[in-house]
């Protein structure tokens, strides 16, 4: 195998890389709503050769590529956007609307990243193929839809992703984040949290605004709640353990001189332990059960889940294979250790559904100097926009490269070393 080789044509593939990516970037699409996209993306796998499956999901893409025999490696980029209003002033910033699940017209953007996953998932594609005679083996190409609903990666394995190829024999996927660009951060076991998200209607008794008396005020009582959510993690989760509780969302009433009849709050749980998982989610719901009793509520609160994360964990024995072949490629001074994230993803889904083991890293997306910079001077958080943020912008070179470079190398490593992890 020729690593070197399959990379040769990359840097001539860059102008049109960057093409895909401000195409991308400038066109995003809600959950489940990536058609444009999908297009897209698979005219280009079918282009370079792939057997392409379509509506995967819903909207996901599945591209194979039979090169003999040999393993099995899926590699996997989410597509989807936010619904976000775009603040950055590039000369390809998204001004695109969107409808979204609760049918509101919103402002769309890709504030995650996913358009460059996708941009470097398609260059990676065609760089393989290409370069197929120095490989032997199958890639599975996904391109999945709905990452941030939560509900992406699963539906693509209810609806047979694993049928036209049979389940790989290991998954390997990756995020930009804002480190500096060209920087690739791997973490064995757990690397990023689990979420469970919650819809919670508090039920009062509406009246006038004026006679609070007679009512049961859901806005006093919303207050409580939120104020008591946040004792679950100061004094109820150990200091040796690690949860976040986030009410992200508070609606109630419609006019100042009203007392409406009820509050909806939307609650955000991360975790990184099943156990915690499990003990944070059960004091959500004594704390709004207790609360809406001491509150006097004329009917017991309704608790909704509308979202759930698996916690995502890297096989061991594959990630210490891969951070190896990435330090030989990139160098020591370019791979590092990552950070447990509180963010949270989907990409574990396949793994646990194939059975395999799964490998997901980090790659920066950010200038090097600003961000050194920032550092320096304790001032990260507020110089650097993250992921979601209106702000978020990866600049172009050298990020597009180094995550095409990233899914050959762990491609071209597991292909070879088909018994790791």
């Amino acid at each position: 195998m020729s690593l070197e080789s399959v990379l040769a044509p990359l840097q001539a593939a860059l102008p049109g890389l960057e093409d895909l990516y401000t195409d991308l970037h400038r066109h995003p699409e809600l959950s489940f709503a990536e058609t444009r996209t999908a297009a897209e993306l698979a005219k280009r796998l079918e282009a370079d050769g792939y057997e392409v499956h379509t509506g995967i999901g819903r909207t996901g893409v599945l591209g194979v590529l039979r090169n003999g025999p040999g393993p099995k490696v899926m590699l996997r980029a989410d597509i989807d956007a936010l619904p976000v209003e775009e603040k950055t002033g590039l000369p390809y910033a998204s001004t695109a609307r969107g409808v979204d699940a609760e049918g509101r017209e919103v402002p769309v953007m890709h504030a995650c990243g996913h358009d460059m996953h996708a941009t470097w998932l398609s260059g990676a594609a065609s760089l393989l193929a290409s370069g197929r005679e120095q490989w032997s083996g199958t890639l599975m190409v996904v391109f999945q839809p709905g990452e941030e609903a939560g509900d992406g990666a699963a539906g693509m394995v209810r609806d047979g992703v694993f049928g036209p190829a049979g389940k790989p024999d290991v998954v390997l996927g990756q995020h930009v984040v804002p480190g500096p660009a060209g920087w690739v951060l791997t973490r064995p076991g757990v690397i990023m949290a689990a979420t469970d998200a919650l819809r919670i209607t508090l039920h009062g008794r509406g009246g006038h605004g004026s006679r609070p008396e007679t009512t049961v005020d859901p806005a006093v009582l919303a207050a409580s709640v939120v104020l008591k959510l946040q004792t679950i993690v100061s004094r109820e989760i150990s200091a040796t353990e690690s949860a976040v509780v986030t009410v992200g969302s508070l609606h109630v009433g419609t006019a100042h001189n009203i007392i409406a009849d009820h509050a909806v709050l939307e609650v955000n749980i991360r975790s990184f332990d099943q156990a915690v998982r499990e003990k944070v989610v059960a004091a959500v719901e004594r704390i709004v059960q207790g609360e809406a009793a001491t509150a006097g509520a004329p009917k017991p609160p309704e608790i909704e889940r509308i979202g759930a994360f698996p916690v995502t964990e890297n096989d061991d024995a594959a990630t210490e294979g891969l951070t190896a072949a990435f330090r030989d490629h990139f160098g020591e001074g370019r791979v590092m250790p990552a950070p447990l994230v509180t963010g949270s993803e989907d990409f574990s889904e396949f793994g646990r559904a194939a059975g395999v083991p799964s490998v997901f890293w980090l790659v920066g997306g950010m200038d090097e100097g600003k961000v050194i910079a920032a550092m320096t001077a304790g001032r990260f958080e507020q110089d650097i926009p993250s992921n979601h943020s209106p702000l978020f912008a990866p600049i172009p070179h050298p990020t597009l490269s180094a995550g095409v470079e990233t899914l050959v190398v762990a491609a071209l490593h597991r292909l070879t070393h088909p018994g790791v992890g």
